[in-house]
């Protein structure tokens, strides 16, 4: 239910089981895996999330709960397959854009939040409904969430399962970017003008600085081989013949 293209460096990849609102299965989890290692061998500049038809991701498929219920090890693996995705996903070395325009509902959000960056059009709505149907929530994926809106406003969305649109999430961190009009193609186009060598050295820097790390050794030589680097001295250069 996964779509990976490569096209001038983007490498976009699409959730298309637009009939269930790009539910993802249980059995889906392992096949996003797939895609993302696909992807990250791929080496393209960026990578754009996005789903086919109305939605973004209306989460976990509902489907699949019932069988479960009664065969704990198939829970135990469930859970594990989600994480392998996401970390997965958060691991990659290059940015990451999910590019939501429609519902972003459960699990949707926490792959979305898996993302360095998320921008939302007109038609986005996110809603975090665990508590709903009586489940909980990945403990990592909570901490993200909390890590991007803050507790109270965690609570309010994990609490009340309430859905909000894409001014509302930009206006509390959910997303970085509300873009009714010219949706993603600017953000990724801001994005590849700049250095590939610079953005991973970049990202890095952010993992670390969210993770608590106020400086780092390999971030220092990175930042001096940048300074000594060929790209520097060809960007100087063409800014010098402008």
């Amino acid at each position: 239910m996964f779509a990976l293209t490569l096209d001038n460096g983007i490498a976009r990849l699409s959730l298309e089981r637009p009939e269930a609102r790009n539910a993802i299965p249980a059995a889906g989890w392992a096949e996003l895996a797939g895609r993302i290692a696909d992807a990250a061998h791929a080496r393209p500049r960026l990578l754009v999330l996005s789903g086919a038809g109305h939605a973004f991701c209306a989460g976990a498929d509902l489907g699949d709960f019932a069988a479960m219920q009664a065969d704990e090890a198939s829970r135990t693996r469930f859970r594990q397959s989600i994480r392998s995705a996401l970390d997965g996903l958060r691991s990659l070395d290059f940015p990451t854009v999910a590019w939501i325009d429609g519902a972003c509902y459960g699990a949707g959000v926490a792959l979305a939040i898996a993302c360095d960056l998320r921008v939302a059009g007109r038609a986005a709505r996110f809603a975090v409904t665990p508590a709903k149907v009586g489940l909980s929530y990945p403990q990592e994926d909570v901490h993200r969430l909390v890590e991007l809106v803050g507790p109270g406003q965690a609570a309010r969305l994990l609490f009340t399962a309430g859905a909000i649109d894409g001014a509302e999430a930009a206006a509390i961190g959910l997303v970085e970017i509300f873009d009714p009009e010219e949706g993603i193609d600017g953000v990724a186009a801001a994005i590849l003008a700049n250095a590939d060598e610079s953005l991973a050295a970049l990202k890095r820097g952010i993992r670390l600085a969210a993770d608590g790390v106020r400086s780092d050794a390999d971030q220092d030589r990175r930042f001096d081989d940048l300074v000594g680097g060929e790209e520097l001295a060809r960007r100087l250069d063409a800014l010098r013949r402008r």
